[in-house]
């Protein structure tokens, strides 16, 4: 194991880049997954500075693979992506991913509390910071009703909260990390109507100068958009 060399790996030559206004541009990809036929071929989308796009499509039409992507979890095969016009590959890994906070289709919560929960991968937060990121996420609320508030431990992979508290956790995170580069998959899927509106104002806060692309769960999450892209077969319809 650990003389594996991991498929995505820096190149010698890369360097820690900083993201300053955050424009996307994705020019004449082509990738699969091993074995498979082509996801993408030969696809382009330009995404300017903080800009917020929407993205839909059915199962299988390459939504979170082109988050997969932005995130280099893989590499193009074909083409490239820039952002602020620097290729990814130029870009350490850790220095891009530092730079690009997620919200994930499926969350993942550790048996520790929830101020750990939270500010897990955001480097040193001040307290103020983090009740701030917890408040604009709706989750202080139902934090400070809990015996031990910040300090409850919230069970293997958030068992002892709800679907709706678990995704406001996640989404919690995603604010105090305050990248300029947004990802979110299907952040609201697990939302009853009333807290999805409260999640909504939210977003619309932390959105304001931050370039995002989101899958979303309900057609209302797409109304704060400034662009709507429909996918199928990994080509925009």
């Amino acid at each position: 194991l650990l003389e594996h060399h991991p498929d995505v790996a820096d190149k010698e030559d890369a360097s820690s880049h900083k993201i300053s206004r955050g424009n996307i541009e994705i020019e004449d990809i082509t990738f699969s997954y091993p074995k498979q036929p082509p996801v993408f071929k030969h696809f382009s989308l330009s995404i300017p500075a903080k800009q917020k796009i929407g993205i839909v499509g059915s199962s299988g039409s390459g939504k979170t693979t082109l988050m997969k992507l932005i995130m280099r979890l893989y590499d193009v095969s074909q083409g490239c992506i820039e952002i602020d016009g620097i290729n990814l590959i130029d870009f350490t890994k850790d220095s891009l991913r530092s730079q690009i906070a997620i919200v994930p289709q499926h969350l993942n919560l550790f048996h520790r509390s929830i101020f750990e929960n939270i500010a897990y991968g955001c480097g040193h937060v001040s307290k103020e910071e983090f009740i701030n990121a917890s408040k604009k996420a709706k989750c202080h609320d139902f934090i400070t009703l809990l015996e031990h508030q910040y300090d409850t431990i919230i069970g293997e992979q958030g068992v002892k909260l709800s679907g709706g508290q678990r995704q406001r956790i996640a989404i919690a995170r995603a604010i105090l990390k305050n990248a300029p580069i947004l990802l979110f998959d299907e952040a609201t899927s697990a939302l009853d109507s009333a807290t999805e509106l409260a999640i909504q104002e939210a977003l619309d806060t932390l959105l304001a100068d931050k370039t995002a692309l989101i899958i979303p769960h309900r057609l209302s999450t797409l109304k704060a958009m400034d662009k709507i892209i429909v996918l199928e077969k990994g080509h925009i319809i």
